[in-house]
């Protein structure tokens, strides 16, 4: 794409001397002889570069430089004058201009100076370019947050991430799984090919197969064209699978055989796919007790686990709590269009003192609520849900749990009720209820099924 640049000079001579110079030289020429209608030309097409004598009429060229640097500072300016000033040289130079040259001057130092002004301005563009990237990559390493518990994790992603080890990573809802495996994507050398994530528990038994590998047309009743599965959409990239210990047994053959001969079959195909996929994936549950329990393979769980990462609970890490918050306020505010600017030192106090059941998933939903309710610019303890305001840790505790329970009994007893809640409040209807709690139906079905209640 050609450079444009745009010529001020009201000597009609001189103007069309440069304008055929600048030309032949392979660049886009626009001129003007006035300063008023220079400024129109650079304000309706905003050229790479500006060749500006000092003395216009209408409008001088010093006033012409002040209003192109306020209107846009990535515009090049190279101020020329038939008279010698240096208080005009160094005022010019200081506004901003890239340089500044003195009538009669050589054409050949003139192409030479715009030709190594563009090769600065490209140098320029670079660093931000990369300024951009840096932060994009260090960008959720700190919204994750600076306890102790993350900064090893961060460590862990980076140690894994360059590798093509599969990873399971465990935790409980809401902790950040998917954040994680995206991460390890991103620092990966596959980081420019698909990051395919797949929640196992909102795929029908029925269905996993065909949504896996795809199938081939006329494979079936209803097949009327090719369906790509999931792992040719994923091929050189990555692959999540979240809430891998839904998937049933036979899946879990299916994908064994997949991930240890790296090729598979359609279904209805007769011609073997050959795949490259680094498969990361993710379970709330403890993966090693489901071996255990015979509802997961284990020679899949050994060959998944090459590297384990596991993840802590909010109310593990408080000194993260504050980030976060921060951060929900920031996302919530260009969502909502609101403009609230900080959580009180009460509101935070509650947040501190609370268990989290839903970790950063129920943090942030709690957040966006109180920056939708808030009149202020800041968030006060009567923006919250009543069970944060009221709980308290040696007056609320669960019920049936004792004082000297582990967090995680505490934590599983909270989710129990509101679990209870949700479907209460949704008169029975268990899939109403998953959507209140944000979870799929399958998902809702299986914390039933664990809990050993209303199934």
């Amino acid at each position: 794409m050609k450079k444009s640049i745009v010529i001020a000079e009201d000597d009609k001579d001189m103007q069309h001397l440069l304008s055929s110079l600048l030309e032949d030289e392979g660049y886009e020429v626009t001129a003007s002889d006035n300063g008023y209608t220079a400024l129109e030309v650079i304000k309706k097409n905003i050229p790479d570069l500006v060749l500006l004598d000092i003395r216009l009429p209408g409008l001088n060229g010093m006033k012409v430089l002040e209003k192109i640097i306020a209107f846009d500072k990535s515009i090049l300016t190279i101020m020329i004058t038939a008279y010698v000033d240096v208080n005009d040289a160094v005022k010019a130079m200081k506004l901003g201009a890239y340089d500044y040259l003195t009538k009669p001057f050589d054409f050949e130092e003139l192409i030479l100076i715009i030709k190594k002004a563009f090769h600065t301005q490209n140098l320029s563009r670079e660093v931000e370019i990369l300024k951009i990237q840096l932060d994009e990559k260090t960008g959720s390493e700190r919204l994750m947050g600076e306890s102790p518990q993350i900064k090893k994790i961060i460590k862990q992603v980076n140690l894994i991430a360059p590798t093509t080890m599969s990873v399971i990573i465990q935790g409980k809802s809401g902790t950040g799984k998917e954040v994680i495996a995206n991460m390890i994507h991103q620092k990966s050398e596959r980081k420019d090919k698909p990051f395919i994530p797949i929640d196992c528990g909102a795929i029908p038994d029925t269905l996993i197969e065909s949504e896996l590998f795809g199938y081939e047309r006329g494979a079936f009743t209803g097949a009327e064209k090719r369906k790509e599965g999931y792992f040719s959409i994923a091929n050189g990239g990555t692959l999540f699978l979240d809430e891998i210990t839904n998937l049933p047994l036979t899946a879990q053959a299916k994908l064994l055989r997949v991930i240890q001969e790296k090729k598979f079959l359609r279904i209805g195909g007769a011609k073997y796919i050959n795949i490259d996929v680094r498969i990361l994936c993710a379970t709330n549950r403890n993966i090693a007790e489901s071996v255990n329990e015979g509802k997961f393979r284990d020679d899949l769980y050994y060959r998944l686990n090459e590297f384990q990462i596991s993840l802590p609970l909010l109310c593990e890490r408080q000194n993260d709590i504050l980030i976060l918050t921060k951060k929900f306020i920031k996302e919530a505010n260009n969502e909502l269009k609101k403009k609230i600017r900080d959580i009180s030192p009460e509101a935070l106090k509650l947040f501190l003192n609370y268990v989290w059941p839903g970790n950063v998933r129920e943090l942030k939903n709690v957040v966006k609520k109180a920056v939708l309710l808030s009149e202020s610019d800041t968030i006060l303890p009567e923006h919250l849900p009543l069970e944060i305001i009221q709980f308290h840790d040696e007056i609320h505790l669960p019920k049936h749990i004792s004082r000297n329970a582990s967090l995680e009994d505490i934590v599983n007893k909270f989710e129990q009720e509101i679990i209870l809640k949700a479907i209460e409040q949704a008169d029975g209807n268990k899939t109403k209820a998953a959507d209140i709690l944000g979870i799929n139906i399958r998902t809702l079905h299986r914390k039933i099924k664990d809990m050993d209640v209303l199934e």
